[in-house]
């Protein structure tokens, strides 16, 4: 969680641009970045099978948390398509990976 908020904190005329891939390198960010919160927060519920989908809401709403303080950071727009499509997507798409890994 504070690295998300460390990378959504910094103003967009600060940010590296990476050309005609920028688009590509930001998003594949967000998904990889809750990705990785909802395992960790899956692991802080023990792996319970039963309680996937409160790692996917406690993802989901540290998402939403996150792009409302990114509103505040100057150049810095909030979206509910990051939240919806890529910060969800990418915490779905590990939930549902490694839940049907950890048979």
């Amino acid at each position: 969680m504070a690295g998300l908020f460390v990378f959504s904190s910094i103003p967009s005329d600060k940010m590296v641009h990476f050309g005609v891939l920028d688009l590509v390198v930001r998003k594949s960010g967000h998904i990889l970045g809750y990705a990785l919160l909802a395992l960790a927060d899956w692991y802080g519920l023990r792996f319970d099978k039963r309680r996937w989908w409160l790692a996917l809401l406690l993802a989901m709403l540290y998402a939403i948390t996150d792009e409302f303080h990114q509103s505040f950071v100057p150049g810095r727009i909030a979206s509910w398509v990051d939240v919806l499509f890529f910060d969800t997507g990418g915490a779905s798409l590990a939930l549902f990976f490694f839940r049907h890994l950890k048979t």
